[in-house]
């Protein structure tokens, strides 16, 4: 593999580490050449480095472009590689006049790379900002830029992630603590506890915020004591803030710093202030030394730093927060040995220099991959996604992830297009190209492109909820058939159908029109063969979020303590939801019931939305009769994240289909309240039977179903069972996926 680095030679910080590192590795497994449009510190650091390094200093753009088309076609090029303004310009050029792929990393975001210098924002931003437009792919230096970008409307499909990554091995200090404080004027003792950041010294990085908080801190903790690495445009303004605030003599401006090894290994704690970043190196420099962090809440920042768990986080710009998390740091030397060691071991885990070189590496063998599809396969590509998504129900997005995450193993090539309400949230949560579910003329159009639509899991044809779902559904199942796709209903649920005219509308769209059908329960079987639907193929599978893992234990537990609550504590889940018969009545005995759970048993009692724009009002109704000490979730955030609190329940009980699919997926004892047949199907499919119709429900029922439910605590063999049978049976979804494209 042959590839050509364009950059503009004059880069530095995060840009040139970043560039440097990894052409340096680079070439030890492809051929590798980088180009640069002026000399200097950067190409002759690079040739040092042992970079094969060429530098087209003429200010004549047309004679360079011709120099470069005339390397390409005698010497040869897979991929040209820019970075910067100038190179992503000369990429856009090259790209139209050699047909060459051509890729480019964003170290940054590019609105915000020239502040404070209208010329050069005027100049270079806008044929930045241009170029990145024309070029095939886009590399983000972290997920944090992929988003950004994604949310500016660039092609999901074509973006990808990659992280700063460092050499994880930490070389001895050149010198000792003490030692390294006198040699850049810093006046501390043993006792002191030294904030650093290692930082430019202008606007975006917004150190003015980290002096007010630590003057703030140092009001209370006498002991802190703070160190700037770094140079720029407003020393001389932060010099006299700190004069003005009373801590002159305690923070210390230690300008350009060439030996970070040694200043990350004399601190105590690591500071980050950014008002924007991508994924600064500074974190993970600060990690390899196992520091704690105190950073503020930007960029790729949280996907490093989980907050309470290995790092503190704060607002961009808030003092207050920022000083508070120096003080708590301050008193607590365990703290921050652990947050430092957490932080280590999920920096070396995720964010070595080693994966980043192999990632680089998939990067380009994928863009090469996906331009010879492009000639093989042609122009139709790609499936498109329907279903219920958007609306903030965490059951039906988490049927989303998984028949993403399904169809990329299927093939990791494949162009996805969801249909969805909220379409870019949904761009952003799933990296996939979305359409609103309303907007007909787009999607219709998507159709005659892609090979397969997906009519995609949960309970999409029913008409209890609404008919005009039932008919949208069934006009998109006809318009994908009509317009060229392959079509599948994917792990879905059928029924209850109640209108005649309904079911024989449903039994003609679905038999003329699918051609394979997966279902998530046996009832579902029964309902099809009752509308006497038989042409389509038909496969008996499971709910598709059952594939889907729960967050790590260190990440639950932070949720859980940051709300209270003990990560070691014993509770029992509720999911309550909204619908006839849960009145007041019913709500007094679910409130009454967890109650008993915890006199009886000592389960403190959380309730967990899946829907929470409905749920949320609906625990609240229960919790309102109980005197057991409980907590209501608003928010759980991703599907790992409700998956997990599901994970840490005893027991749950629950009125929602998903709240119990999560449960089971973690071999949960579960209680079900039937207001549709699909939650007694479902519980019967995986053999637990404890289950009670909403109308029937009173205390002693429900209060005998926990107990019982108690009772299979520990029970791995009876919970295992149903769990291992229905990710057995789920694999049926892909498969039939996978049929149906071809695989």
């Amino acid at each position: 593999m042959k590839v050509i680095h364009l950059i503009s030679g004059g880069d530095s910080g995060g840009a040139k580490t970043h560039v440097l590192s990894l052409l340096q590795n680079l070439s030890k497994s492809i051929d590798v050449t980088m180009v640069c449009f002026m000399e200097g510190p950067f190409a002759q650091e690079a040739r040092e480095l042992g970079i094969r390094t060429e530098v087209y200093p003429s200010r004549n753009i047309l004679k360079t472009l011709a120099i470069l088309k005339q390397k390409i076609r005698t010497q040869g090029c897979d991929l040209l590689h820019c970075h910067g303004a100038r190179g992503n310009m000369m990429g856009a050029l090259l790209r139209r006049a050699t047909g060459v792929p051509v890729v480019t990393t964003v170290h940054s975001d590019y609105r915000l790379d020239y502040l404070g210098r209208p010329f050069s924002r005027l100049t270079y931003g806008t044929i930045n900002t241009i170029a990145l437009r024309l070029l095939d792919y886009r590399i983000g230096v972290s997920d944090a830029m992929v988003d950004l970008l994604i949310s500016r409307g660039f092609d999901p499909d074509k973006i990808f992630p990659i992280y700063n990554g460092i050499d994880f091995t930490l070389p001895a200090p050149a010198m000792s603590r003490a030692e390294y404080f006198r040699s850049v004027g810093l006046q501390a003792d043993e006792d002191s506890v030294v904030v650093g950041i290692a930082a430019r010294l202008n606007p975006v990085k917004d150190v003015s915020t980290l002096i007010r908080g630590f003057a703030k801190a140092h009001e209370t903790c006498p002991q802190l004591r703070l160190l700037i690495a770094g140079d720029g445009e407003e020393r001389a303004m932060l010099e006299n803030l700190a004069q003005e605030l009373g801590v002159a003599d305690t923070v210390c401006f230690a300008g350009w710093i060439s030996d970070t090894n040694t200043f990350y290994q004399s601190i105590d704690i690591n500071t980050l202030t950014s008002l924007s970043e991508t994924f600064p190196y500074a974190l993970t420099e600060g990690a390899r030394a196992s520091l704690p962090t105190v950073s503020s809440r930007v960029g790729g920042v949280p996907y490093l730093i989980d907050h309470g768990v290995n790092g503190l986080l704060f607002e961009p710009g808030d003092a207050e927060g920022l000083a508070h998390h120096l003080v708590t740091l301050a008193k607590d030397p365990v703290q921050r040995e652990h947050l430092g060691e957490r932080l280590r071991q999920k920096g070396v885990e995720e964010y070595s220099l080693e994966s980043t070189i192999e990632r680089q590496l998939n990067i380009y063998r994928t863009i090469l991959r996906r331009q010879e599809r492009t000639r093989t396969i042609g122009r139709r590509d790609g499936a498109l996604v329907c279903g219920a998504y958007g609306r903030g129900n965490a059951g039906d997005d988490a049927i989303l992830e998984a028949i993403v995450r399904e169809l990329r193993q299927i093939d990791p090539d494949l162009p996805v297009w969801v249909l969805s309400r909220r379409p870019d949230e949904t761009r952003l949560t799933y990296r996939v190209n979305a359409i609103y579910t309303f907007a007909f003329p787009k999607f219709l159009s998507r159709m005659r492109k892609t090979r397969l639509y997906i009519n995609g899991g949960g309970s999409l044809m029913q008409d209890v909820t609404s008919r005009r779902s039932l008919w949208f559904y069934l006009f998109t199942i006809s318009a994908g058939k009509k317009l060229g796709n392959k079509v599948l209903m994917y792990g879905c649920g059928i029924g209850p159908i109640q209108y005649p005219s309904n079911r024989n509308l449903c039994a003609k769209v679905l038999q003329s029109n699918v051609d394979m059908i997966t279902l998530r329960d046996t009832h579902s079987l029964t309902e099809l063969e009752d509308m006497g639907i038989h042409n389509p193929e038909i496969v008996l599978s499971s709910d598709p979020t059952v594939i889907l893992p729960a967050a790590e234990p260190e990440v639950v537990d932070g949720m859980l303590e940051s709300r209270g609550l003990d990560p070691h504590g014993r509770y029992i889940g509720f999911t309550l939801r909204p619908w006839p018969g849960y009145d007041e009545e019913k709500a007094k005995i679910f409130g009454q019931a967890a109650d008993y759970a915890w006199e009886k048993y000592g389960l403190t009692p959380i309730f967990i939305p899946i829907e929470k724009r409905l749920d949320v009002a609906a625990c609240k109704r229960a919790a309102a009769y109980m005197k057991a000490p409980h907590y209501i979730f608003t928010d759980t955030g991703a599907s790992d994240h409700t998956i997990g609190l599901f994970a840490r329940m005893q027991v749950v009980v629950s009125m929602r289909l998903h709240a119990l699919v999560f449960s089971a997926g973690q071999g949960v004892p579960l209680v079900g309240v039937v207001y549709d047949q699909k939650i007694s199907s479902f519980l019967r499919y995986i053999g637990q039977d404890l289950f009670t119709d909403l109308k029937d429900v009173s205390y002693e029922r429900l209060c005998a179903h926990i107990d019982a439910a108690v009772g299979r605590i520990g029970d791995t063999e009876f919970l295992s069972g149903g769990v291992d049978r229905l990710r057995q049976v789920e694999q049926r979804n892909s498969e039939a996926a996978a049929k149906l494209l071809g695989r």
